[in-house]
Order: structure tokens, then sequence, then C-alpha cells
């Protein structure tokens, strides 16, 4: 199945962004119960800048919710403001149809209905539309043919400005070119497998709010137990991270961001719980 428009690039941004802890100290656990197999999920800021130190994000995924199939909660979130957020999807609709409800429980004029369809061969659907107006639909078509995967993406119903991408992958090497803004900001993205243990990427932003920033960064992961990353920017500065999975089901980890132009470092820590 091809992936969604926004992770077409997935596999670059995976080096770029995920897992980098440079600033702050959080603490995550994450604990399936016996209640129907629900899953809790908990993020902790410690230390925070509001008057609360210790600002935390709960979260429930209910598969089974009192023990009905047809429905699932995929996510019933709390954040640190007390504001909630509701998600619940089911597959038993039709073969190949996933269908999506969203809701922040407070306003019905933020209620959102949206279907994934993959019925289609190497093809996946999506769309997204406010239940009090549908008018302004989010939906992207993505499509895989070989080495190459298109995705067409429009917001909003403008159906005459849809955001475009492709990606190509042959072998270790990947390119992506993601257009948006009606073909006013360009992302284009690059990664390399240089070995089962080395990853490269790098990527660069034309045009648009984000014009000009860029990074180039790697993921080693030869070091036993351990995952090391390493990226630059293009405001110099330098980020590393470094995860330890020794243990099973605690993972620590800790990065530092140095940033050249004012000598300034930041330090950050998470520790998670699974």
């Amino acid at each position: 199945m091809p992936a969604k428009f926004d992770d077409i690039i997935k596999v670059s941004k995976e080096v770029l962004d995920d897992d980098y802890k440079t600033a702050g100290y959080q603490f995550k656990a994450k604990q399936k119960t016996s209640f129907d197999g629900a899953v809790i999920s908990t993020d902790v800021d410690l230390w925070g800048k509001d008057a609360v130190v210790t600002p935390a994000k709960l979260t429930w995924k209910l598969p089974k919710p009192f023990g009905c199939t047809f429905i699932s909660v995929d996510k019933l979130e709390m954040d640190k403001t007390g504001a909630l957020k509701l998600e619940a999807i089911s597959d038993k609709v039709y073969p190949g149809l996933k269908v999506k409800c969203t809701s922040d429980l407070k306003d019905a004029a933020k209620i959102t209905a949206g279907a994934t369809y993959t019925g289609l061969k190497d093809t996946q659907v999506i769309i997204d539309t406010k239940v009090a107006n549908p008018g302004a639909v989010t939906c992207e078509v993505t499509h895989t043919q070989g080495m190459a995967t298109v995705g067409l993406k429009v917001s909003g119903g403008n159906f005459q400005a849809p955001d475009v991408g492709l990606g190509l992958t042959s072998g270790p090497l990947f390119m992506g070119v993601m257009a948006k803004e009606k073909f006013g900001a360009f992302t284009v993205a690059a990664h390399y497998k240089a070995s089962p243990q080395l990853r490269c990427a790098a990527n660069y932003n034309y045009g648009g709010k984000a014009n000009g920033n860029c990074a180039l960064g790697l993921t080693y992961t030869g070091l036993k137990d351990m995952t090391l990353k390493a990226k630059i920017q293009q405001d110099t500065s330098v980020s590393c991270s470094l995860k330890n999975t020794s243990i099973k089901g605690f993972a620590p980890m800790c990065g530092v961001k140095w940033d050249a132009k004012t000598s300034k470092m930041s330090f950050g820590l998470q520790l998670s719980i699974e």
C-alpha cells in the first residue's frame, strides 16, 4: 500500500527529524491493560515553563470499547490544558474502507468525518471534511507504480491548486520532491542507505515560509543497542542524539544542540517506558 501524501518523503524525515531531544526533559510511558486490550500513554514534560512544572498529556487507545469490535477508539486524549480529542475508526463497513470521526468533545462545528479506501491496487484515497462545512474537504490520492510513488492533495476544497508529490526509490537510494502552495513552495529530499547500519539523508526547501531551510544528517546503529544520530542545519546549528535500547521496555534518549552563530548549547533528556 502506498504511503500517505505527507509521508512520501518520510524515509528522509525519519533520519532528520525523528528521535531528537535537544532541549527540555520528558518522561513517556505506555501500558497495555486487561480492559479489552486498552492502552494508556502518558507524556510528561518535566520542569515546564508554565505554572504547572509537570504538564502532562494522557492518551487512551481502546481497540474494543466495552467489547464492541465494529468500532475502535484510536485516540482519546487530554492535554495539559484539559482539552480533549477523540478519534474513532471502523474498518468493518466495507472491504478496503476505513471510516473515521474526530471531535474535541466540546464544539460540534469541529467534528470531522473521513474515509480511507485501499480497495484499488497500489492506490490509497483519503477524504476528510468538517461535518458542519462539507465543502472544506481535504482529499488526497497516492499511487505506487514500480519505483515511483506519486500523490495529489487538495485542501479546503480548492481543487484548482493541488499539492503534488513524487518519490523515486532505486535500491538503497531515494529521491523525492513535494510541491505546495500553488507550486510556490518546494521540498526536495534524498535518502541513501549506505549499509545496514548507516543511513544518510538531506533536504532543501525552496519558496514559501521555509525558503532556504535545509538539513544534512545521518543515523548509525552499528553500536550495540545504541542509535546515534547527527545533523547540521542551514543556520549552522549541529544536533546529536543517542538512544539506548539495551533494556527491554526502557529507552533513555539524550541529545545536544550547538548553535555555531551564538555558541549557545542546549541539552535534552527523554525516558521512555513501555
